[in-house]
């Protein structure tokens, strides 16, 4: 699997403030703000990213942490995925903001959003 970048996902309802801390604080720049997610990026390496997600941690249905793989091919990962019989928590789908994702839980229950890049 050629995995281009691991992304923690911060569900918080303070999202101005985590704005604030990550930015201010720790350097991150916004690379993408849709509202009810947010991706900071570090200048260097740019890579180095964390998405905090509009909502609380009922809303998000697990703990509020969650991670997205990027991957080269998410068609493959995905078929690799149901052959092992892999339980599927959202179905394989094209985005309107440019990304194809599926998503999983590991054995912890962690939510595992792995995508690809579309166009």
């Amino acid at each position: 699997m050629d995995i281009r970048r691991v992304v923690p996902n911060i569900t918080s309802d303070r999202l101005e403030e985590s704005r604030a801390f990550y930015t201010e604080f720790l350097g991150f720049e916004v690379a993408m703000d849709l509202d009810w997610i947010m991706t900071l990026a570090s200048p260097s390496p740019p890579a180095a990213q964390v998405s905090l997600l509009r909502g609380t941690r009922s809303d998000a249905g697990h703990d509020g942490m969650s991670m997205s793989v990027e991957v080269a091919d998410v068609d493959k990962v995905y078929a690799d995925a149901v052959s092992r019989g892999i339980r599927i928590a959202y179905p394989l789908t094209d985005e309107p903001w440019g990304v194809r994702r599926f998503q999983v839980n590991d054995p912890n229950g962690v939510l595992i959003n792995i995508l690809s890049h579309t166009g």
